[in-house]
């Protein structure tokens, strides 16, 4: 276990590495800050003045040798818009993002499992197929568009919720969290729901297809003909056998609700990660886009870490096998 784990965080290193060369190389060629930062009334001087303090004028291999320096220290640049260090306010964002990804991330699970067990264990059922139905208009419906009929049903005809913002905050340890208030928990509802809906559609699937998979092998004829319970079935024999895939499926879109929030956190004026990158890129700036997306990649390559780890928990031929 210890050798496999060393070779798996070895791998992610490299990942990590190669991720950092391709997104700074293409992050460099597109635009040039200058044209965005630089007073148009500015004379040549001042123009180099503020190039050079940008680190502009260097060589791209000499500014990417920089970065790598700096980054192993913890400095992942000063943003251009802020004047602060990129990874400072990107902290400062991170958790809105964070408590709306898992909010998101719970919605798909209490609502993703049971509607995708019920569909499984009664194919042929009108509520089953209402479900399936229901999980084909989750995945074709886009976010945006679904976003924007929730505030117009629910914050601007019905007045039930609001439309945009984060509501009121509590300091718990230095971070401030939303849920944990009431007004905060009302601003978190529609934004939370709007990004789960392609979580939820995904998840019923996934379970729907382990359910259908797992019911006629041979060990839940045997387990039936042992006299145990539909119940216990389908809580210890139906569910262990296809959490593999769903934990699979679930860890790395935990990733991909932090990544790709954009736009949901955009429609909502949700102060998350997703809305800094989108005003970063509208200014062109570069080391807050570099520390996103290499924070984003160390996001995915730890999650694969923790997904692999989980596989050798509750699947023993994996543990078989990594220790061979």
């Amino acid at each position: 276990m210890p050798f496999w784990f060393i070779k798996r965080l070895f791998g992610a290193l490299l990942i990590v590495f190669a991720m950092t060369i391709i997104v700074f190389v293409g992050v460099s060629v597109i635009g040039n800050p200058a044209d965005i930062l630089v007073p148009p009334d500015a004379d040549q001087v001042e123009r180099l003045r503020i190039v050079t303090a940008l680190g502009l004028d260097q060589p791209l291999w000499k500014q990417y040798l920089s970065f790598i320096g700096n980054a192993l220290h913890g400095d992942l640049g000063t943003s251009f818009v802020f004047g602060e260090p990129a990874l400072k306010v990107i902290l400062q964002r991170m958790p809105a993002t964070f408590e709306l990804a898992f909010s998101a991330l719970i919605l798909a699970i209490l609502f993703g499992i049971p509607l995708g067990l019920y569909a499984g264990l009664r194919p042929h059922g009108l509520l089953s197929r209402s479900i399936m139905a229901g999980s084909i208009l989750g995945f074709s419906l886009p976010t945006f568009w679904v976003g924007l009929m929730m505030i117009m049903l629910f914050a601007v005809q019905l007045g039930w919720l609001p439309s945009g913002g984060r509501g009121e905050t509590v300091d718990v340890l230095g971070v401030r969290w939303s849920f944990l208030t009431a007004d905060g928990l009302r601003h978190l509802i529609l934004p939370a729901l709007n990004l789960a809906l392609f979580k939820i559609s995904l998840v019923i699937r996934l379970t729907r297809a382990g359910v259908r998979e797992v019911m006629p092998q041979e060990y839940i004829k045997f387990a039936r003909a042992k006299g145990l319970t539909e119940r216990r079935i389908i809580s210890v024999h139906v569910l262990k056998n296809i959490l593999i895939p769903i934990i699979t499926v679930i860890g790395l879109e935990f990733g991909s609700l932090i990544a790709f929030a954009v736009v949901t956190e955009t429609i909502f004026a949700w102060p998350g990660m997703g809305k800094l990158i989108i005003d970063s890129i509208n200014s062109l700036d570069r080391p807050m886009i570099v520390a996103y997306l290499v924070i984003i990649v160390i996001f995915f390559t730890t999650i694969n870490l923790i997904v692999d780890f989980l596989y050798t928990v509750l699947d023993p031929r994996v543990r078989l096998e990594s220790g061979g």
